[in-house]
C-alpha cells in the first residue's frame, strides 16, 4: 500500500521576487541559465524550510522553476502553435476578496484575439520534464517529496483544438495516446530515480460538470462522457506498472486557480462514479473549501485504500480558517470515507501562475501550520 501523508499541500508556493525579477531577466536575455538556477535554488531551500517548520510532511520545490504550474509539459515538448484556446472560461474572484483590478484579470484571463498554445503538429520531446527539478529535491529535501505535473488529460484537454490538432492527430483519442507515451517515459525515470510521491495535477475532470461547460464541449463536437472516460484510461495508463508500495501516486482535482480566481463550480456528483471508481491512484486531493466544491456525500462512491485529502484551508484569501470548523467538516467527511483514509491540506496551490494567489507570504505560512496542527490534532 503506497505511504500516506496526513498533512498535505498540492505543490506550489508564491514566489520570493527576487525569483520573478530573475526569470523575467532570463526570458529576456539578461541572465543566464546557470546564474537564474542559483537564484531559483536558494528560494527552494527556502521554501523547504517553509514546509518544514510549518510541520508539512511530504516537500515540494514550489515549482518554483515553472512559468506556471503546467508549465514543464510545453517548454519541453515541441509541436505547439498559436491559436484561439478550444474553449475559454468565465474566471470569476471570489465574493469577499478585494477588487482583482484590470492587470490581474487580464493575466488570468487572456486577451481575446491573441490566442493561446494548442497542439497544432507532431509532439516532439526537447529534453525531459522534470529532470532539472527532482535532482536538487532528492538532494536538499529533509524528507519525503513530491514531484508534480500537469496530467496527460489536462494537455489534452487544453492542447486538443479542432481543425487544428487534427492536421497532426486524426482524433483526440489518438493525441492522448501520443501524450501517454511521454508520462509514461518520464514516470519511469522518476521512478528509477528513488521519486517517493507523483502526482497528476488537474486533470479536468471537473469541467465536466456544470452543464454551461459540457454544453462548451459538445459545442466543438466533443462529447463529454465519451471524453471523460477516455481521460481517466489515459491518465491510468501514464501510472501503471508503478510499485505502490515504494511511490505514493495522487492526482489534484482544480477547478480554476490563477491570483486567487476560479472558473469553475458544482459538486462532485456527477464525476464521481468513473473518477473514483476507475482511476489508478492512491490519493486525492480534492478542493472542499467553499461551497462551490458541494457535499461531502460523493466520496461514499471512494474505494477502500484510497487516501481523501481534504482541501479544505483556502489558498484564495488571506483569511485564516477556524480550526474548530476543520474538525467539523473533517468528522463529516468520515460519514461517508472512514477517518483513516482522510488527510487535510490547503484546496490548490498558491502560486498556480508565476504572481500566485492575492494572499502575503505570512498568510501562507500560518495556512500551513494550521494544517499539520489540524493533522495532528485527528491523525496523531
Amino acid at each position: 500500500m503506497a505511504k500516506r501523508y496526513r498533512a498535505e499541500h498540492v505543490g506550489s508556493f508564491l514566489r520570493p521576487p527576487e525569483v520573478l525579477q530573475a526569470q523575467e531577466a532570463h526570458a529576456q536575455g539578461r541572465l543566464s541559465l546557470e546564474d537564474l538556477r542559483t537564484i531559483e535554488d536558494e528560494a527552494i531551500l527556502k521554501v523547504i524550510d517553509l514546509q518544514k517548520e510549518a510541520g508539512i510532511e511530504v516537500y515540494s520545490d514550489g515549482e518554483y522553476r515553472r512559468s506556471n504550474w503546467a508549465g514543464d509539459f510545453a517548454e519541453a515538448i515541441e509541436g505547439y502553435v498559436t491559436a484561439e484556446p478550444p474553449i475559454r472560461f468565465e474566471w470569476r474572484m471570489p465574493d469577499t476578496a478585494e477588487q482583482a483590478g484590470e492587470e490581474v484579470m487580464r493575466q488570468i484571463r487572456g486577451v481575446p484575439g491573441q490566442g493561446a498554445l494548442v497542439i497544432g503538429e507532431r509532439l516532439r520531446q526537447k529534453r525531459r520534464l522534470t529532470a532539472h527539478e527532482s535532482a536538487f529535491l532528492k538532494e536538499h529535501a529533509p524528507g519525503p517529496y513530491k514531484i508534480t505535473m500537469p496530467s496527460p488529460s489536462y494537455v489534452v484537454a487544453r492542447g486538443w483544438k479542432p481543425g487544428v490538432t487534427e492536421k497532426a492527430y486524426p482524433t483526440r483519442w489518438d493525441l492522448l495516446q501520443d501524450v501517454v507515451k511521454i508520462y509514461q517515459s518520464e514516470i519511469k525515470a522518476l521512478v528509477d530515480e528513488g521519486v517517493p510521491y507523483i502526482q497528476l495535477d488537474n486533470p479536468h475532470y471537473p469541467d465536466y460538470i456544470m452543464e454551461s461547460r459540457l454544453e462548451q464541449w459538445r459545442s466543438i463536437g466533443i462529447d463529454p462522457e465519451k471524453a471523460l472516460a477516455e481521460d481517466v484510461a489515459a491518465d491510468s495508463a501514464a501510472l501503471q506498472g508503478i510499485d505502490r508500495e515504494r511511490v505514493t501516486v495522487a492526482t489534484h482535482l482544480c477547478r480554476g486557480n490563477g491570483r486567487s480566481a476560479w472558473h469553475t463550480q458544482g459538486g462532485y456528483d456527477r464525476i464521481a462514479e468513473p473518477v473514483f471508481g476507475h482511476l489508478d491512484a492512491d490519493v486525492y486531493l480534492l478542493e472542499y473549501d467553499s461551497e462551490r466544491s458541494g457535499g461531502f456525500e460523493p466520496l461514499r462512491l471512494m474505494p477502500k485504500g484510497k487516501t481523501v485529502v481534504l482541501g479544505l484551508v483556502t489558498t484564495k484569501l488571506g483569511q485564516l480558517e477556524s480550526q474548530d470548523t476543520l474538525l467539523s467538516r473533517i468528522e463529516e467527511a468520515s460519514k461517508y470515507v472512514p477517518v483513516e483514509q482522510l488527510a487535510l491540506s490547503p484546496q490548490c496551490g498558491f502560486a498556480s501562475m508565476a504572481y500566485g494567489n492575492l494572499i502575503s507570504w505570512d498568510e501562507q505560512r500560518r495556512k500551513l501550520e494550521l494544517v499539520a496542527e489540524t493533522a495532528r490534532q485527528v491523525w496523531g
